[in-house]
């Protein structure tokens, strides 16, 4: 990343930027509520919300005068934008439809966006938390991010190393775009399963396949070698290893021949999956800072918020969170400030595998969410179902925010008014979300789970509270010794990582983007270990090409297909 700074000199919390971020984010957060609800997909929006606000701002210079639409204006701007879009992971596109569909106390109207609201706005207080460790202190790529601040500086950026860049990023994005747009007009697949197969099933029964998405690709290109090629171990060990074993030995029941059986081998395959992500990245949390304790290369990182100001606002935020799970749906005090704890865990593991892979695993850590609130009330659906949205939904807005901070540290941005716009962002998200998803399912009972809205996440969540109903002995056959495998792994691969000789240690897969590989397809896991790979050559081919311009080609792949899906998402929607 070689973006410019910004410069301190221009303003950065502006009420132009805020209202800017404000606009487009009531316009985009839609866009994810539909595509959420529709294939279970969401988009960051960073990258759209930058370049829509530099087409607009740039017009008004030349038609009616305006001030000069700089970088730190447009770097508030994309963070209220996107925050206001990740708002689905407070529970729009999953565990709130599960409750309607199971009977439960649904709210609506004010009650909704408050509930909304409380849940990502925790995820904001513990993005502030973990800031100094995975941002200051981190050096994982968070591709998004990385991906956003690549776009912004190009954009920004003056001279001929900035031109090149916003040449080569251009390209990329409008060949990224193209693919994906023709893909969706003319309903093609741009997928190819791989010839043959074994006894137990065939490729492309197991999701063995090369995917055509540039996104992928892209991303791969970001997160590095070793992210791709653990992701590569981790897809070969789950769907080329134990899935043919489960459905050999009975545990898994085929699904329909023509089809994928993703998502009948993902619900044994999440749980070894979950238990290596979260014990790798705890592990590694804890033994990266003994480690720099004991080197002595531990640095002094800076709170990005006044103490006053952080103390007193995650209070609030719990309080309110802890206040309305009680109120709207009947959960124990002790449950409800247990879902709040469990939240800064899983935002710990949510952070570590988006940062490394791009990939926000929020639906695996809704399932282990799901799973200890089961463990602390047992056969209840709705305490399942709400507490698990505070645990998951927390700590998926944590790992999404996180890319935003990512972008502005590379930028040069100060994290204090990033926060600002995030708030201001989770406020316009709430309101504009809730209002999005009365508006397009007015009656869950009747239009969810059908062929025009599959709602895949709501079927999972809907389907784990019903398993969870019958107590930790209704989970899959196997699967808590799998679990309890995948938990020694994680622990083993952390303590390779830093415990052992440095000659070794560099040799050591990541735990997070290996159980990440257990509970995405297969093909997603190929697409991103095929970026690493290309991107790897071109640095060993052309050197100096490739420091100058991969994250900029990576980013407008990035870009390009995230824009072309928003476009599709919405004239769908306006359809």
């Amino acid at each position: 990343m070689t973006a410019p700074p910004a410069n301190p000199v221009q303003p950065a919390l502006t009420a132009r930027a805020l209202l800017t971020g404000a606009v487009l984010g009531a316009l985009l957060t839609p866009c994810n509520v539909y595509s959420g609800l529709k294939i279970g997909w969401s988009f960051n929006m960073s990258i759209a919300s930058a370049l829509l606000a530099v087409a607009f701002w740039r017009l008004m210079q030349d038609l009616a005068g305006a001030r000069h639409w700089g970088l730190p204006e447009n770097i508030i701007n994309q963070t209220t934008a996107s925050s206001s879009a990740s708002i689905v992971s407070g529970g729009l596109v999953a565990p709130i439809p599960a409750l309607a569909l199971l009977g439960g106390p649904v709210p609506d109207g004010v009650l909704l966006m408050l509930w909304v609201f409380s849940v990502s706005v925790l995820g904001v207080a513990i993005a502030a938390l973990l800031h100094a460790r995975f941002i200051q202190g981190g050096s994982l790529p968070f591709p998004e991010g990385t991906a956003a601040a690549e776009t912004l500086g190009s954009i920004h950026g003056d001279g001929r190393d900035a031109r090149s860049r916003l040449r080569w990023l251009g390209l990329a994005a409008v060949i990224s775009a193209s693919v994906k747009l023709l893909g969706d007009l003319f309903s093609v697949t741009l997928r190819a399963s791989l010839p043959g197969g074994l006894p137990t099933a065939s490729f492309k029964q197991l999701g063995i396949a090369l995917d055509g998405s540039l996104l992928m690709i892209g991303f791969g290109a970001i997160i590095g070698l070793r992210a791709g090629l653990s992701l590569l171990l981790g897809a070969l060990i789950a769907w080329l290893g134990l899935a043919p074993w489960l459905l050999g030995q009975g545990l898994v029941s085929p699904g329909a021949t023509d089809a994928v059986w993703f998502n009948e081998l993902v619900g044994w395959l999440i749980w070894p999956g979950v238990t290596l992500m979260t014990t790798g990245a705890l592990a590694s949390l804890w033994l990266g800072r003994r480690s720099a304790a004991v080197a002595g290369t531990a640095t002094k990182r800076r709170f990005p918020l006044p103490k006053a100001v952080f103390a007193t606002g995650t209070l609030a935020a719990v309080a309110l969170v802890v206040g309305l799970q009680m109120q709207l749906f009947g959960i124990h005090f002790a449950v409800a400030l247990a879902a709040v704890g469990m939240a800064l865990g899983l935002a710990i593991v949510a952070a570590r595998v988006v940062g490394e892979t791009g990939i926000p695993p929020i639906g695996a850590l809704g399932k282990i969410a799901q799973l200890g609130v089961g463990a602390l009330a047992p056969g209840t659906a709705t305490a399942n179902l709400m507490g698990a949205n505070v645990t998951g939904g927390a700590a998926g807005q944590t790992g999404d925010l996180l890319n935003d901070l990512k972008a502005g540290a590379l930028l040069g941005a100060r994290p204090a008014p990033q926060f600002v716009a995030q708030i201001f962002g989770v406020i316009i998200g709430s309101i504009v979300g809730s209002l999005s998803y009365g508006l397009l399912i007015p009656d869950p009972a009747t239009m969810l789970l059908t062929p025009e809205w599959p709602a895949p996440a709501v079927a999972t969540w809907k389907a784990v509270a019903e398993v969870m109903a019958g107590g930790l002995a209704a989970l899959p056959q196997l699967s808590v010794p799998a679990a309890a495998a995948g938990g020694v792994a994680g622990l083993a691969l952390a303590l390779w990582q830093f415990r052992a000789p440095a000659r070794f240690a560099r040799w050591a897969p990541s735990a997070a983007a290996m159980g990440l590989a257990f509970v995405i397809p297969a093909w997603i896991a190929f697409g991103l270990c095929l970026g690493a790979v290309l991107a790897e050559a071109l640095k060993r081919v052309a050197p100096h090409w490739a420091l100058r311009h991969v994250i900029a080609v990576a980013a407008g792949l990035v870009g390009g297909e995230s824009l072309a899906g928003v476009a599709t998402a919405l004239a769908t929607m306006l359809a």
